[in-house]
């Protein structure tokens, strides 16, 4: 028995998914998600071998710029691999992803087996939290997804690159809901407890430039916060 995964490898996908499940149908595939969307692609995987599947093909989907690169795909499922405790199915994964056409047909022509020698899920490189002065949420709620937070996110990484901030300087974490639905894409800022609303790429590149480097909030985006203090 044999099975076909497309596998979202980024947020944008997640928001994608019924994209990403025609496509697989047309092809008699399943859909799974690399991080944040489910079903996760260890679940996805222990699904179809508990089913009795025992040849399986990957095809990463990127319809951005910011997924991780293929290498993560073949790392994860290598490691499910090594750990699944029965008969091991062959998994392959296309050594190509999936842009935003979904033509399946060219990267199905370019697999490679994974061996189980693949790197394993740790590094030494991974081990301490990064030194970074600020931390930049970036929600990917529903609200601020449908309104183009995606193209904030990677508004400010591609800013951030260009002003030779890497993750030692500022951490960029994209976040479920964080709450003020109405002012979406949402932004908030850490240690600084700024938030912000309607946070375009326009917006983003600015405050990348003027909060992030230069350490001053940009007001025009900002949002107030109110803390409430509870008696005791």
């Amino acid at each position: 028995m044999t099975a076909l995964v497309l596998v979202g490898m980024s947020v944008r996908e997640v928001e994608a998914s019924d994209r990403l499940h025609t496509a697989a149908r047309s092809h008699d595939g399943t859909v799974a998600f690399l991080q944040l969307g489910e079903p996760s692609l260890h679940r996805e995987l222990t699904r179809l071998a508990d089913g009795g599947v025992e040849h399986l093909t990957l095809v990463g989907v990127s319809l951005g710029t910011l997924a991780p690169a293929t290498s993560w795909l073949r790392r994860i499922a290598s490691h499910w691999w090594r750990e699944w405790p029965r008969d091991r199915p062959v998994i392959e994964v296309a050594t190509a992803m999936v842009r935003n056409d979904l033509d399946l047909d060219p990267v199905l022509d370019v697999t490679r087996p994974i061996k189980g020698t693949e790197a394993p899920l740790s590094s030494a490189a991974w081990q301490e939290v990064p030194g970074h002065r600020h931390q930049v949420l970036v929600c990917r709620g529903p609200r601020c997804t449908a309104l183009g937070s995606d193209r904030s996110a990677e508004a400010f990484a591609l800013e951030l690159m260009r002003l030779e901030q890497d993750d030692d300087d500022v951490l960029i974490t994209q976040t479920g809901c964080q709450f003020p639905c109405n002012h979406a894409p949402v932004v908030s800022v850490q240690p600084d407890d700024v938030w912000y609303g309607g946070v375009d790429p326009e917006a983003a590149r600015l405050i990348s430039h003027e909060h992030l480097v230069h350490h001053r909030p940009v007001e025009a985006n900002r949002l107030s916060r109110r803390t409430q203090e509870k008696s005791s």
